[in-house]
């Protein structure tokens, strides 16, 4: 099909991509093989996140933090993207809802996130992170 995928469908394959990246960048039997280009591409100017545990950080601690926590996982690290929903969206811009769930160590958590992505013509997938808000839903066991 020529017609260009929407940008919830192209927001919603980089949320997957994305994560599958940071399952391969955390495994340390995987970290060898990713590129971290990758990760800095998507992350665009001005990005915040706001951590589930409220903590607001700028793109270059979010992006000094995933490149320290290279390979600081065993293979049982795993995380599933569950229930992507659009949100309000403009032709550029799209908020998208989804739930992010993490197996570490044995211990299961969840969060709810709402992510903002502008269209991104150098992106992999057309669109950049621009906002991202976690909130657990289930606090990983201690």
């Amino acid at each position: 099909m020529s017609q260009e995928a929407s940008l919830f469908s192209r927001a919603s394959t980089e949320i997957v991509d994305l994560h599958h990246f940071f399952v391969d960048w955390f495994v340390a039997a995987r970290a060898d093989a990713v590129d971290f280009g990758r990760f800095e591409a998507v992350m665009g100017e001005g990005l915040t996140m706001i951590a589930p545990s409220g903590v607001v950080l700028r793109r270059d601690a979010v992006v000094d933090h995933v490149r320290q926590s290279r390979a600081t996982c065993d293979d049982g690290f795993a995380i599933s993207i569950e229930n992507i929903t659009p949100g309000w969206q403009t032709d550029d811009m799209i908020v998208v809802l989804y739930v992010e769930a993490q197996l570490r160590g044995g211990k299961l958590s969840r969060r709810q996130s709402s992510a903002v992505f502008t269209t991104s013509s150098s992106a992999p997938n057309g669109v950049e992170w621009r906002h991202l808000h976690e909130t657990w839903l289930q606090v990983p066991e201690r």
